[in-house]
């Protein structure tokens, strides 16, 4: 890959290790030119023994931009509801047909699923393919519910589920090369303060271990988090 003067100067910084605020690596990764609207990723390490279940990291966050990335949402509502899903902007409807097409055939066409209590019982059927794909509808990322308007416009508004992954690291796709470098940064803000919230009461010591910036084609900047 091919990179500006600029960007190869600046980068000569980081290869002692040091950590950068993060206006400086965003600008330096907006130095990196692609032919595409690269996505910006956040990496974070945390302090928790990820081997253990009461230290799994898990919540969501609204991102007040948005991450650039279009999600297609299905809501699996009773009849009742239907009309509530669709008005809220839902993509798909998760009738019983859909859940025996799934069944069938394994295919999810979708990016994030939400349910009515009521609905989950008939999701028995398919809830190891849901699972694998991480589209199983829970409580706990708050995909289940009545309020079906509220989930689904939050979803398509910018809400994402984060969950720590087996060695303790959360990773999130915060905005784009093309974002005001404002907007990347309140975004970056919004899942700190989420990863804080979501912190486990049996977790010690430092808990935000390093932080790390990159785009989806170019090199990761350590950057500073408070």
């Amino acid at each position: 890959m091919k990179h500006s003067k600029r960007f190869k100067k600046s980068a000569e910084k980081l290869t002692a290790g040091t950590k950068q605020e993060v206006l400086v690596a965003l600008n330096l990764l907006k130095e990196n030119p692609v032919k595409f609207d690269a996505g910006i990723e956040l990496h974070i390490k945390l302090g928790i023994d990820a081997k253990k279940s009461d230290q799994i990291v898990r919540g969501t966050v609204v991102l007040p931009h948005g991450n650039g990335k279009s999600r297609k949402v299905i809501a699996f509502v009773n009849t009742e509801k239907e009309a509530e899903a669709k008005s809220a902007g839902a993509d798909i409807i998760g009738t019983t047909e859909v859940i025996a097409e799934i069944k069938k055939t394994g295919r999810c066409d979708f990016d994030v699923a939400v349910a009515t209590p009521d609905m989950m019982k008939k999701l028995g059927p398919v809830a190891k393919i849901l699972g694998q794909k991480g589209l199983m509808p829970n409580p706990k990322t708050e995909t289940v519910g009545m309020d079906v308007k509220k989930m689904v416009t939050e979803l398509k508004g910018g809400k994402i589920a984060f969950r720590s992954d087996d060695s303790g690291n959360v990773h999130f796709l915060v905005g784009r090369l093309s974002f005001a470098v404002e907007k990347t940064v309140e975004n970056i803000n919004a899942v700190i303060e989420a990863i804080k919230k979501a912190k486990p009461a049996e977790a010690k010591g430092v808990y935000l271990l390093n932080c790390t910036l990159a785009s989806s084609m170019g090199p990761g900047i350590s950057v500073l988090i408070s």
